[in-house]
């Protein structure tokens, strides 16, 4: 793993929005196609942001899944991650050869099992991730399964992930976060080739700590990156201020 540090939130998301752009035109050149992960939330705004304003990339070359979704949540609601994806990238970019996205809607195992069917057939040559501030990587709270080998699965959300959403502002009380999601495992995340994960912000800074200064542990789910050699690590001068004070 490589950790990069820029100077603020925007800078951030312009280098690592730059590097996956690069994955990506690499992917196409070498393979006629790239297919990517996206994730949501806060802490992709600049990187997402900086991906569609780049140049050079044939989006219809593009093959696009995203990491987790809500159970039961409908895409009307603002905290959809569908509605978020659609609105804040796939709208703003050329037609995809394809989007597969997590409907939270459906019955839960069978949209997994619909997912794992489709994503077994595209490795993965670019996932964007973040870090949640409890260190989750996708919705894998800790203590987080590095065991299983199913794409996608079905996951409990603890209590600092729901009070993360809340205090992002996408629900109204902590209680109106669902309790149930639909994440990509850890180790489906860790089959991609190449891993940007973009992490903003002073309220991650703990985490960032014991993410990627401790040791690989499913209570630090997002440490399992140390172990990634294609995983890029991109912070901002908040997110990295307790680095070496251990």
């Amino acid at each position: 793993m490589k950790i990069v540090q820029s100077a603020g939130v925007s800078e951030l998301g312009r280098q690592a929005g730059k590097e996956a752009a690069d994955l990506i035109r690499n992917a196409i050149s070498r393979s006629g196609q790239a297919n990517i992960i996206l994730a949501t939330g806060a802490s992709q705004f600049h990187t997402l942001g900086q991906l569609i304003a780049e140049e050079g990339i044939d989006w219809g070359k593009v093959v696009m899944f995203h990491l987790d979704e809500y159970i039961g949540l409908p895409e009307s609601s603002p905290a959809s991650f569908r509605k978020y994806l659609k609105e804040r990238f796939i709208e703003k970019v050329p037609a995809m050869k394809a989007v597969y996205l997590i409907n939270g809607e459906a019955d839960p195992e069978e949209e997994c099992a619909r997912l794992n069917a489709i994503i077994e057939q595209h490795p993965i040559d670019v996932a964007l991730v973040g870090i949640g501030e409890n260190g989750h990587l996708a919705f894998n709270d800790p203590p987080a399964d590095f065991d299983t080998g199913f794409p996608y699965i079905i996951v409990e959300l603890d209590k600092a992930c729901r009070e993360q959403q809340f205090n992002e502002g996408w629900f109204a009380t902590v209680e109106d976060v669902p309790r149930r999601a639909i994440s990509m495992s850890v180790k489906q995340i860790c089959r991609s080739e190449y891993i940007i994960c973009s992490v903003p912000d002073e309220r991650k800074a703990v985490a960032v700590r014991d993410c990627l200064e401790k040791p690989v542990s499913n209570q630090h789910p997002a440490s399992i990156l140390q172990d990634h050699p294609g995983c890029t690590c991109f912070l901002d001068e908040h997110s990295a201020s307790l680095l070496g004070k251990n």
